[in-house]
């Protein structure tokens, strides 16, 4: 039996205006090589300056991440070459990063699991190779600079995961933490957040760590998890045969769920790192970190930890609902309007999110406002429509914009309360069905509910459903 052991790099994009050490843009987008100058193309003459907003942005990260903030870090150059690295080195920070030993707690099968950050520091990125042409003409790569400069922060884990699920668990946490903070969009799809990992396979209970390998750039919790899976399969299966893993860095293949060789593994020491000497070292004193601490937000371990005891939710729901700061801040705008937490809990995991769903949208670009989906559930409150109908009015609202009120005007769903009227609709299903009149006084319940579901039918669904239950009853019995 074997067990993995997996660790996690982590880069996030942050959403400062310019970049780390330049003034250019960091708008995502624009025509290629346009968002550049002097500085972020290494032209010579230049000198980088460092941004005071990317700082402060890593220190408020480090802290929703429980890391213990260097009083003193700098810069390093990490010396490659790749076409996409104009300068032929990148600006990171190598033996005195911003933070270290640091941590979250994710939610594992066995419970609760704390996982250690290893170290979080600060560097530019590089820019993106656009590859053209084919085998069959002539294969060729374009380079963009725009994304070179854009500030990053690199976020390592300890080694403490042990399988694609706590993997993809711990990357989900770190992004909605991250994304709380402000300091991201996290958009794996535009590249904001991406993600190495390494893994390696050992006997199950063992100490001694294996060869890892490393696989690159996987932009979606799905590759993650599926690359994993794979990678770790594949080891286990190298050892069986009695073959040795190979240190090396490796891609994931989406279209054939395959991880595929790309060159042997660097060490440090091949980026012959050294202190950048354009940049002058950071004194972080306590007074810079306060200030910072003073920009957190409410963090969701703390929000879900509110909204069990306030809002008297179960940990499932109070999960959910914190798993972005856009759909607790929704949540709490609704319940602000309708004060009964649980019930407008049950309709935004509900029919809102099935909706968001089917049409593949954020909760930021709902169509049904806070306010509107506390009227709906108003209406039926006051019993001018039922649950069943204002599940048929939400979907109308989801469509149209329109206000509850409003549609229910318009379409005529105003609840049928006359009970003259319910009886004379019952009486009528009685006589029309003896069968199940007869099974109903037979002892079957079941009837009963087929009896309700033929009053609902002729009413077109707005009949009271308590009243239509009450009045077969006492009729039947």
């Amino acid at each position: 039996m074997y067990e993995a052991v997996i660790g996690l790099e982590v880069h996030v994009e942050l959403k400062t205006r310019s970049k780390i050490f330049c003034s250019s843009t960091t708008e995502f987008g624009g025509e290629p090589n346009t968002h550049v100058c002097p500085v972020c193309l290494g032209l010579p003459g230049v000198l980088p300056v460092v941004n005071r907003e990317v700082v402060d942005y890593a220190i408020r990260v480090a802290l929703a991440l429980n890391c213990q903030i260097a009083r003193f870090c700098k810069f390093d150059r990490k010396n490659y070459y790749y076409p996409d690295l104009p300068k032929n080195y990148q600006i990171s920070q190598y033996d005195l990063p911003l933070a270290q030993n640091g941590y979250l707690e994710i939610e594992t099968e066995n419970g609760p699991k704390r996982v250690g950050i290893t170290r979080i520091h600060m560097e530019e990125d590089a820019g993106k190779l656009v590859h053209q042409g084919n085998i069959a003409t002539t294969p060729y790569s374009l380079v963009d600079y725009n994304r070179t400069g854009v500030p990053l922060l690199e976020i390592v884990s300890e080694p403490d995961l042990r399988s694609p699920e706590e993997a993809r668990a711990y990357l989900e946490k770190l992004r909605t933490i991250i994304q709380y903070t402000g300091v991201s969009d996290c958009k794996m799809e535009e590249g904001s957040l991406r993600c190495d990992a390494n893994v390696s396979v050992r006997p199950a209970g063992g100490d001694a760590l294996g060869t890892k390998t490393e696989i690159k750039n996987m932009n979606s919790f799905r590759a993650l998890h599926r690359a994993l899976a794979y990678e770790i399969e594949r080891q286990i299966a190298v050892l069986t045969e009695g073959g040795r893993v190979v240190q090396e860095t490796r891609a994931w293949d989406e279209d054939r769920g395959v991880t595929v060789s790309m060159r042997s593994k660097e060490e440090a020491h091949d980026y012959r790192y050294f202190p950048d000497p354009d940049l002058v070292p950071l004194v972080i004193d306590e007074a810079w970190i306060e200030k910072v601490r003073t920009t957190l937000p409410e963090l969701p371990d703390a929000r879900r930890k509110r909204y069990m005891e306030d809002f008297g939710l179960s940990r499932y729901d109070a999960t959910v609902l914190t798993s972005s700061k856009e759909l607790g801040d929704y949540f709490e705008a609704c319940v602000a309007a309708y004060p009964h937490p649980k019930t407008v809990a049950n309709w935004v995991m509900g029919e809102l999110a099935r909706l968001l769903n089917a049409h593949n949208m954020d909760i930021i670009a709902s169509p049904v406002a806070p306010a509107q989906l506390a009227a709906l559930l108003r209406l039926i409150d006051d019993g001018t429509i039922s649950g069943k109908i204002a599940k048929t009015v939400f979907e109308d609202m989801f469509t149209t914009r329109k206000d509850p009120a409003t549609i229910v005007r318009e379409k005529g769903l105003v609840q049928i309360t006359d009970v003259d009227a319910i009886a004379a609709v019952v009486d009528e299903v009685i006589n029309a069905n003896p069968k199940s009149v007869q099974d109903y006084k037979a002892g079957k319940e079941k009837a009963l509910g087929f009896l309700v579901g033929q009053v609902m039918k002729a009413t077109r669904g707005k009949a009271n459903p308590a009243l239509v239950n009450k009045l077969l009853k006492e009729k039947l019995n």
